[in-house]
């Protein structure tokens, strides 16, 4: 099962993989303080689409076109996640305060549609 989860929250048994899915570090955490399994970095916007959307609301849907174009360029990556969490938890980890509007809920959307 594909969960996700903000990074700061604390890490749960039924959390299984964690993947984190930012392309910078988040900030105000030490790496040795989070426990994750896998950072992809690939995954996450691009530098100029994540300046661009902000983390905005409104600009949400828009957001999930452009980045789902990008991520088409990561197939491979994709369908690893996808193979993990078929019959075990696997939890994408972000940074963002907002949890409806982030890379990890579009990479999850993303990878149940496909």
């Amino acid at each position: 099962m594909l969960k996700v989860k903000r990074l700061y929250d604390e890490k749960s048994t039924q959390d299984g993989m964690r993947i984190l899915v930012d392309r910078v570090w988040p900030r105000g955490v030490k790496k040795e303080d989070v426990d994750y399994d896998e950072w992809y970095k690939e995954l996450a916007p691009s530098t100029e689409l994540r300046k661009w959307f902000d983390h905005d609301p409104e600009k949400w849907d828009n957001f999930k076109k452009k980045y789902f174009k990008e991520l088409k360029k990561q197939h491979k990556r994709l369908e690893e996640i996808k193979e993990k969490s078929d019959g075990h938890n696997v939890t994408l980890i972000y940074g963002a305060k907002d949890k409806e509007h982030n890379q990890a809920v579009a990479i999850k959307e993303y990878i149940e549609k496909s």
